[in-house]
């Protein structure tokens, strides 16, 4: 087995969990290569070279780890998620367990679906063209103001960074977005829209059910309210009805298309994955890749089964998963 591991050293606390991970991981006659991401890193760089290894993995927050995955796009290689970051979303999302150990086996094993991410698209305040990647959600407006506001405790406090940020900030201003959804337009008033490809956020609220990454859609998801207060509500309802089923998400509507524009009133920040991007946008555009990223997943995972089959790469220990 042949696996390259990219590792971004400044994601997260600075755990060293992925050296645990390759303990586990490589066996005798293995190759395990890693490749330490730079602070200027760019993407294809970091990717090159992939198609000669039998796994990738990459270790890093949900901006880093997207970022690389857009870059593997159409790849035959299979790619493992490992998490190094804040909050790890995407991980939870795929939920595959999060053990180093038992992630290895998940490799090992090699059982991979194929999912989607998505793409956006924006203009700068120079006219400048940009295109990035992203495997759980974009937004403007108060959710891209809340990353911003975060990152300076992120280091030090964690997610808890989030909403410190957002008890500081109680008023976000109100914008009018014109939502453009596969042809059909919609016009909104709230403090945030984001475009999701996978809904759950931390404790395991989905913000609208249905969300998932092999169905080829994305979801658009406004909040229409003109405080951040309202948003303890949906936030409470979460907590009741996870997968926001039973009785909904009050202030959060959604909508979901393959390609879909966001212009806004105003001047607006925009985050992706978590990562503010400089400056501020007026319009942006996300379309969906359907299925164009091989994920090792395991049998817990929504995108797995609950038999794991035969290993691939041999020599798999069995993994007491919880119940």
């Amino acid at each position: 087995m042949r696996t390259l591991v990219i590792h971004n050293p400044r994601s997260g606390f600075g755990s060293d969990a992925i050296f645990q991970f390759m303990r586990a991981l490589v066996h005798p006659g293995d190759e395990c290569d890693l490749r330490m991401l730079a602070d200027d890193f760019t993407a294809d760089e970091a990717c090159a070279g992939v198609e000669g290894y039998d796994m990738v993995v990459l270790s890093g927050g949900d901006g880093t780890v997207s970022t690389l995955l857009h870059a593997l796009r159409g790849s035959d290689v299979p790619a493992c998620v490992f998490p190094s970051g804040t909050a790890n979303l995407l991980c939870a999302n795929i939920g595959n367990a999060l053990e180093p150990s038992a992630l290895a086996r998940a490799c090992r094993i090699g059982k991979t679906a194929a999912l989607d991410l998505g793409e956006i698209s924006w203009e700068d305040e120079k006219g400048e063209k940009h295109v990035r990647g992203f495997g759980i959600m974009s937004g403007t407006g108060f959710d891209a103001q809340l990353m911003q506001a975060a990152l300076p405790n992120k280091a030090i406090m964690g997610q808890a960074a989030y909403f410190a940020a957002a008890l500081a900030n109680p008023k976000p201003a109100v914008e009018r977005f014109t939502i453009t959804v596969d042809g059909q337009t919609f016009e909104r008033s709230g403090i945030t829209c984001m475009v999701a490809n996978n809904a759950m956020i931390q404790g395991d609220i989905e913000l609208v059910p249905d969300c998932r990454m092999d169905d080829g859609l994305l979801n658009v998801i406004v909040a229409e309210t003109d405080g951040a207060a309202q948003l303890l509500k949906p936030l409470a309802f979460g907590l009741v009805d996870r997968t926001g089923k039973a009785i909904g998400r009050p202030h959060l509507e959604s909508f979901a298309g393959r390609e879909i524009t966001i212009e806004s009133s105003g001047d607006v920040p925009l985050e992706i994955d978590g990562e503010v991007v400089p400056g501020t946008v007026r319009s942006y555009t996300a379309r969906v890749l359907p299925g164009t990223v091989r994920i090792v997943v395991d049998s817990l995972s929504p995108y797995g089964s609950e038999d794991d089959g035969s290993s691939r790469f041999g020599e798999s220990e069995v993994i007491a998963y919880p119940e």
